[in-house]
C-alpha cells in the first residue's frame, strides 16, 4: 500500500541553524499519526516540507505517491493543511470563507454550498451566520481553519498544534471531527508537544529532537509501557526536578 506521506533524507537549514537534519518518515494510510517534540525541535518545519510549503535543501517527500516538488500542485490537491495560527480573511463570514476557499480550488459552486452547510453544522458555527472572522474566538478560528482544510476532501490532513490554547469544548469538537474524517479513510498527521493528546488519539508517533528522529513506532512501542510523557522527556533529554533543588519552596517549617 502506498504511504500517505513519505519522506526520505529531508534536510533544511536557516542560516547556520539546521532545523531538519535527515528525517525519514513513512506514514501509513488511514492512521492517526503524531509528530511530537519540544519547542524548536523542527516539527513545524518538517510539516511544511512534507506539504510543499517549504523546499528542502536535500531529500524527497511524496503525498499518496505523488512527489511533492516535481509536481507540487498535484500533491497539494491531496492535502488539507491547518497551521498553528490559521491565516484567514477576517472580513469574511465563515460561510464566505469556505466559499472562497472552494472557488480557489476550482470546486463547483453547488458542491461548495452543500459541503459548507454540513461543515458549518458539524463545526458548530451555524449560530453566527453574519459574524465576521475578525470577531471570532480562537476556538472558532481553529474550527473554521479545519473546515477550510477539509472542504475539498483531501486524502491527508496535516495540522500544526491543532489543540493549542483550546478549551475542552472546542477540543472535543475538533477531536470528534478528526475521528470522523479518519473513519472515512483519511489520514491525520499532527504535530504537538502535548503528550496526553498524542497518547489518546494516535496510532503511531515519531519523536523529533534537534531536527532528528529520536524514536518512531506505535505509541506502545515508543512509550515502553510508561506514560508517553515520561518516555518523551527521557528521549529529548529533559530534566527531572522531582528530587532536590528549591527546597525553600516547601511549606513545612524549618
Amino acid at each position: 500500500m502506498t504511504a500517505a506521506l513519505l519522506a526520505r533524507g529531508l534536510m533544511k537549514s536557516f542560516g547556520p541553524v539546521r532545523a531538519v537534519d535527515g528525517i525519514d518518515l513513512e506514514i501509513p494510510q488511514g492512521t492517526f499519526y503524531g509528530i511530537a517534540g519540544p519547542n524548536g525541535a523542527g516539527k513545524s518545519t518538517t510539516l511544511r516540507l512534507l506539504t510543499g510549503l517549504l523546499r528542502p535543501d536535500a531529500g524527497t517527500a511524496s503525498v499518496a505517491g505523488i512527489p511533492v516538488w516535481p509536481d507540487p500542485q498535484a500533491a497539494k490537491r491531496e492535502i488539507g493543511f491547518v497551521p498553528d495560527n490559521p491565516l484567514l480573511f477576517d472580513r469574511l463570514t465563515a460561510a464566505e470563507m469556505l466559499e472562497y476557499a472552494g472557488l480557489l480550488r476550482g470546486m463547483k459552486p453547488d458542491v461548495i454550498a452543500a459541503r459548507a452547510t454540513e461543515l458549518l453544522s458539524v463545526l458548530d458555527l451555524v449560530d453566527s451566520p453574519d459574524q465576521l472572522i475578525a470577531d471570532f474566538s480562537l476556538g472558532m478560528i481553529k474550527r473554521i481553519g479545519l473546515g477550510v482544510a477539509l472542504l475539498h476532501s483531501p486524502k491527508v490532513l496535516v495540522l500544526d498544534e491543532p489543540f493549542g490554547a483550546l478549551d475542552p469544548v472546542n477540543t472535543q469538537v475538533m477531536e470528534d471531527l478528526l475521528q470522523l474524517y479518519r473513519a472515512g479513510g483519511g489520514t491525520v498527521v499532527f504535530a504537538s508537544h502535548v503528550m496526553d493528546v498524542v497518547q489518546r488519539l494516535c496510532d503511531r508517533v515519531v519523536v523529533i529532537g534537534n531536527g532528528r528522529v529520536l524514536a518512531e513506532g506505535t505509541v506502545a512501542e515508543v512509550s515502553h509501557g510508561r506514560p508517553l510523557q515520561d518516555a518523551f522527556v527521557e528521549l529529548v533529554g529533559g530534566r527531572d526536578l522531582k528530587e532536590g533543588g528549591l527546597k525553600w519552596l516547601s511549606s513545612s517549617p524549618d
